[in-house]
């Protein structure tokens, strides 16, 4: 399928004017002055204007170099060295209390060169955000930590998120050619369901189109998601960062979007983002989780107060979301 010389036009991004312009401005200073890096740039994300004018942004930690080289991703690929800031989760516990949010994705960069993957750092980090940040909702979308079930369970238990993430990213088939070597769909299904059994989070994937799937592909990804109680389904665009990486096959119209949107909602998802210009952190998605997970406590279970003396909100959302 030869693709259109210029992109269509519901894949333009409009830039912020205005109020949101300035907001937009600020952030990236006030990012800048906490020294916190954002994946929304490392990953050249389309929505960074809009997110950005509207005060929300998703934070990246272990550093900018990524030990996997998957061929969507724009994010540095190399060896870390074993190196991980000890400084950081304070510091940035310290940097997210100081704004003023509601609600923070946190994701990371795949550390295969850690003995954990990254799992104590990150659930330290969620540990520091809850200290200075005690009502701010997080998210952490996070890699698959090579399959290792302890160490999910560490983010999970230990670190306390209100949201784990973990991205599928393309069907099953294509799978070999457009993620690194490392990553496995079953592993992905897998960490996604040892989340979901460690203490009920809520949990969240996301899926790219224009790759060359079919839709009955998608229908089957849909489902096995679904299967493994995946509450939160994101699903977008692809658009070729550099010419180094995959190419995009078609432009997929808003009205297959929406056809995926419904098929989500009727297996059961919670809420289905689906949009041409919709990513894995996407606003729309967080301000629903935002909303749903909002104040809403765990009565008088066990565990009803965390660590922190903070009343733990609850996880339960329907549609297949238990504890």
């Amino acid at each position: 399928m030869t693709l259109p010389a210029r992109k269509p036009d519901w894949l333009r991004v409009r830039l912020p004017n205005g109020e949101g312009q300035e907001r937009f401005k600020g952030l990236k200073e006030q990012l800048r002055g906490l020294d916190l890096n954002t994946v929304c740039e490392e990953a050249k994300c389309p929505n960074i204007f809009e997110c950005w004018a509207a005060g929300t942004a998703t934070i990246m930690i272990l550093g900018e170099t990524c030990t996997r080289g998957c061929r969507f991703c724009s994010v540095n690929t190399g060896d870390p060295g074993g190196f991980a800031d000890p400084r950081e989760p304070e510091n940035v516990g310290k940097a997210l209390g100081a704004m003023d949010l509601a609600y923070v994705v946190m994701t990371m960069v795949d550390r295969d060169d850690l003995l954990d993957g990254g799992a104590d750092h990150v659930a330290r980090t969620v540990q520091r955000i809850n200290h200075y940040a005690p009502n701010l909702l997080v998210e952490v979308l996070l890699g698959d930590f090579q399959g290792v079930r302890k160490d999910v369970e560490t983010v999970v238990v230990d670190g306390g998120p209100d949201v784990f993430a973990h991205n599928v990213e393309v069907v099953p088939r294509l799978q070999r050619t457009i993620r690194d070597a490392r990553c496995s769909w079953d592993r992905s299904i897998d960490v996604l369901k040892w989340a979901k059994e460690a203490n009920g989070v809520v949990t969240k994937s996301s899926l790219m189109v224009g790759l060359g799937e079919t839709e009955d592909e998608m229908l089957d990804a849909m489902k096995r998601l679904r299967d493994a109680e995946v509450d939160v389904l994101t699903i977008g665009q692809y658009l070729r960062p550099t010419k180094k990486h995959a190419d995009v096959q078609r432009y997929v119209e808003p009205e297959e979007f929406e056809k995926y949107r419904e098929e989500g909602e009727a297996m059961g998802f919670t809420f289905v983002a689906s949009g041409p210009l919709v990513r894995s952190s996407y606003r729309a998605a967080e301000a629903f989780l935002h909303g749903a997970l909002k104040g809403k406590e765990r009565g008088s279970a066990p565990g009803a107060v965390d660590r922190y003396g903070r009343k733990r909100r609850l996880h339960v959302l329907g549609g297949g979301a238990g504890e």
